[in-house]
């Protein structure tokens, strides 16, 4: 007897052609046209869609439902002039972080979480701001947050230097202290620093930080409308001499619109010889990474949340074909082909992007997939509502209690006639 068996799923790539999916002890056991045998519960997907889980690269988690502590100034600074004001708008978003205390952010994050959960988005790289103001508050919250949602969903804790190194002093010895906390990832901004030698002596201790703790490294890059700023090329040549092709993850890297083309082609082939996948979160921002572009080039690119209700945009739910769908309009990838693209671009791109291992749907694989209403991606993306069923490591989530912890009362209510 199996614990669960999925009926009738529609497989991505496998045509009209339906399977039965088996899973005992948390793992996928079996995958044909017809099984037979008895199991614990059985789910009839009825010839929908059933894919690997979403993968949430990039979001800033400890800031989640802050938007109402501040000002609109910060917005509008990041969002005005081409972006040229994008550092002032962190050091205005910063004030938020003179309150910062674990006790708050951790129910915040925990609506974030279960958020993510309901719409079967069950892996996050989840960022903590890490610095005198916001000292280690962030992560001890992600990091109870993290565990109080272990084998649902996966979080992996990023210690984020987000108002620099050299700007902040004594902010070394923090990230130090996060990682030996149990921070999985570490992070950086270098373009944040006032000039080139500090730039670099950011990218550097990143990088031997996350030596001495055997991390990966996530670094917030170029986000700024100024064609000179080229910290994702630093750091990529640095992921090339410290042997840490495809563990350094780069996000936004918007500058990148504004680069001449002849440079622009020469930054590509650096970053597959790196093997430096991008993060693109063209809603939060005017300027985006040249998404297409580096698809073309054979560039990993992937889609991510990066802020829900904080200073930098006032939406977002962690749903992420919702965020496939934004990127549909503003990168105007609108042919099949390219929807294709889009949900690959908010799993199996990411999952890559971040070294999930054992992603997908195969025998033997970790029993994680999301059970959808449609047949298509196409449907799934316009609709983007919420899966009829999300697994997480062989078990079938209870989607209402996520519903209840993301204090979310609407998602799911039935209307009545009269």
């Amino acid at each position: 007897m199996t614990d669960l068996l999925i009926r009738n799923a529609r497989l991505l790539g496998q045509g009209d052609a339906l399977a039965d999916i088996a899973i005992s002890d948390g793992v996928i056991a079996e995958i044909a046209p017809r099984l037979g045998g008895d199991a614990r519960l059985t789910l009839d997907a009825g010839g929908n869609l059933v894919t690997p889980p979403y993968v949430n690269a990039h979001l800033h988690l400890c800031k989640v439902w802050t938007l109402p502590m501040l000002s609109e100034a910060a917005l509008e600074a990041y969002h005005g002039g081409g972006m040229s004001e994008a550092a002032k708008a962190i050091d205005l978003a910063a004030a938020v972080k003179e309150k910062y205390d674990a006790s708050w952010i951790i129910p915040n994050a925990r609506r974030a979480v279960a958020l993510a959960a309901l719409h079967g988005n069950l892996h996050i790289r989840a960022f903590a701001d890490v610095d005198t103001k916001a000292r280690l508050e962030g992560v001890k919250a992600l990091l109870a947050v993290r565990e109080e949602f272990r084998g649902i969903v996966d979080l992996q804790v990023v210690a984020f230097a987000q108002d620099g190194l050299a700007r902040e002093p004594r902010a070394d010895r923090l990230m130090r202290e996060a990682m030996a906390m149990g921070a999985d990832v570490v992070g950086g901004i270098p373009w944040i620093e006032s000039n080139a030698d500090d730039m670099q002596a950011h990218i550097d201790f990143c990088f031997d930080l996350a030596a001495e703790f055997n991390a990966d490294i996530s670094m917030l890059l170029d986000d700024v409308g100024d064609p000179n700023m080229k910290t994702l090329e630093s750091m990529a040549r640095q992921a090339i001499s410290r042997g840490y092709q495809g563990r350094a993850l780069a996000h936004h890297c918007r500058a990148m619109a504004l680069y001449p083309q002849s440079y622009f082609g020469e930054l590509t082939e650096l970053l597959r010889q790196a093997r430096v996948s991008i993060i693109s979160d063209p809603h939060t921002g005017p300027l985006h990474a040249r998404v297409k572009e580096l698809l073309q080039q054979g560039v990993n690119v992937c889609l991510g949340q990066d802020d829900i209700s904080d200073a930098y945009y006032p939406f977002g739910r962690n749903n992420m074909p919702e965020v496939a769908f934004l990127a549909a309009h503003l990168l105007w990838m609108t042919k099949e082909r390219d929807i294709d693209t889009l949900y690959d671009m908010i799993t199996s791109r990411p999952a890559a992007a971040i070294n999930l291992a054992k992603y997908g749907i195969e025998a033997g694989y970790p029993a994680n997939l999301v059970v959808l209403d449609h047949p298509d991606v196409t449907n799934v993306l316009r609709f983007h509502a919420p899966p009829a069923a999300v697994v997480s490591h062989g078990r079938v989530i209870d989607l209402a209690h996520m519903r209840d912890l993301a204090q979310i009362k609407w998602i799911g209510r039935k209307v009545k006639d009269g």
